[in-house]
């Protein structure tokens, strides 16, 4: 009897989840019976399935008579967008978050007391100012403008997460290498970057994420089809409401989560051994 008193929290913690996360399943179940449909019956029901939804893979798409780019040149795209700014963001912000952890310099307490109001500003408010700059830098429809803005709206909360993981590593350990000789840059690459390595993968699967899923700037400042990503090609599936294809646009939607599915299932050994990042040094 104690036994089953005991498992009731969990029972009921379990049946709350399920709960919850029933509607989630239900609605990717529907995604993915639609991609293979031919119509749904009362909206549920797939009444005849084919592949035409799926046509995408290998011919162009033909939406209100004009052919939409190609899948594999908006993937790429998208690909090249989060990976870049994965690699920058985590570049940069190793380095922002030692400075700000180990290094004491005017202005420091400013900075790290002004870092989270950085990251606050939605990228919204400030379309106008960052159009006006890239354009002055002829980066104006160009994938490469986009990812450096999005890098310098990322770089304060990444630096500010990486700086608590810094923390975390006894001053003893890096005063022991200084003492063997070593310089402060190989002291930093070679021990205590590795012992912070749960932070770069959180900082890393979390840029991905963010660029892979990035809409706003992406639909904004870019105009030409080369450039086009996943999320802008989804858009151009629902420019006209009327005149929506849900099959083709389920199947374009699983095709969209494929990256991040495989991402997940590659990165989740290192997000299991995710630690928060204390942050006791300001």
């Amino acid at each position: 009897m104690s036994t089953q008193r005991r498992r009731l929290p969990s029972i009921a913690a379990y049946g709350v989840l399920g709960i919850v996360t029933l509607p989630i399943i239900l609605m990717y179940i529907w995604l993915l019976l639609n991609s293979f449909a031919q119509k749904m019956k009362y909206g549920v029901i797939p009444v005849e399935f084919t592949l035409e939804n799926w046509r995408f893979i290998w011919s162009d798409v033909v939406i209100n008579g004009s052919a939409l780019p190609s899948i594999w040149t908006a993937t790429f795209n998208s690909l090249l967008f989060a990976g870049t700014l994965t690699v920058l963001e985590v570049v940069i912000g190793i380095m922002a978050g030692y400075a700000l952890s180990r290094l004491n310099f005017p202005g420091r307490q400013g900075l790290l007391k002004t870092t989270m109001m950085l990251h606050a500003f939605p990228s919204v408010a400030l379309l106008i100012a960052v159009y006006y700059i890239l354009n002055f830098l002829g980066l104006f429809d160009s994938l490469w403008g986009v990812i450096l803005v999005k890098t310098a709206l990322q770089i304060p909360m990444t630096a500010w997460i990486i700086k608590g993981f810094f923390d975390d590593v006894s001053w003893d350990v890096e005063w022991a290498g200084l003492i063997d000789g070593c310089n402060r840059f190989k002291v930093w690459y070679t021990i205590v970057i590795p012992l912070i390595k749960p932070g770069i993968a959180a900082v890393s699967i979390f840029s991905f994420l963010s660029g892979w899923s990035e809409f706003l700037l992406l639909y904004t400042f870019i105009l030409s089809d080369e450039n086009i990503t996943l999320a802008a090609y989804l858009q151009k599936l629902m420019s006209n409401p009327n005149m929506i294809n849900y099959g083709l646009l389920s199947a374009v939607s699983l095709f969209y989560m494929v990256p991040v599915l495989l991402f997940f299932v590659l990165t989740q050994q290192s997000l299991m051994q995710i630690s928060a990042g204390g942050g006791k040094r300001v």
